[in-house]
């Protein structure tokens, strides 16, 4: 199985490659360059392209690249993406997004382990430690957007009913 540093790499080239299927310009540069017409004049487009390490000038894909891409991709939507994907050492900065994050990993713990159970806090945190380094930062952010529910003593979560 992969780990998340054998993800990165084509993970990143296919993050690249819908950023610019996303913009007209390029992906009609994209489109000229796999029908065989050359790259493109512009250098807006060319250079953009010239980036894709999966693509040559004269529009020939190199095959292994894209399957090792493709891989990756299934691993990520496998069960076993958290085994390759490791854990977030860093939450987000910004309260919202930190949220958004923490709130995400709460959801995820509850759905493996049961929606309707409650968990210690002992428990909690060790769930949330397979998926990052600042548990507490992860359990608190969770119950100020509301997702989780602490007992009145702060010994017991619930994820919060929708």
């Amino acid at each position: 199985m992969p780990t998340s540093h054998d993800l990165a790499i084509p993970l990143g080239h296919a993050r690249m490659l819908f950023a610019m299927l996303s913009t007209p310009k390029l992906r009609r540069g994209l489109a000229q360059l796999l029908a065989g017409d050359g790259p493109s004049e512009d250098p807006a487009v060319r250079g953009p392209l010239s980036r894709l390490g999966w693509l040559a000038s004269d529009g020939e894909a190199d095959v292994a690249t894209l399957r090792e891409i493709t891989e990756a991709l299934g691993v990520m939507r496998s069960d076993e993406a958290i085994l390759a994907a490791g854990r977030l050492e860093g939450i987000p900065v910004k309260t919202e997004e930190s949220r958004a994050v923490s709130s995400r990993i709460a959801q995820i713990v509850f759905e493996r382990v049961g929606s309707e159970l409650t968990l210690t806090e002992g428990e909690l945190n060790a769930a949330i430690a397979m998926f990052a380094a600042d548990v507490a930062l992860v359990r608190r952010d969770a119950v100020d957007a509301g997702v989780l529910t602490r007992s009145a003593d702060g010994a017991a979560y619930r994820l919060t009913a929708e």
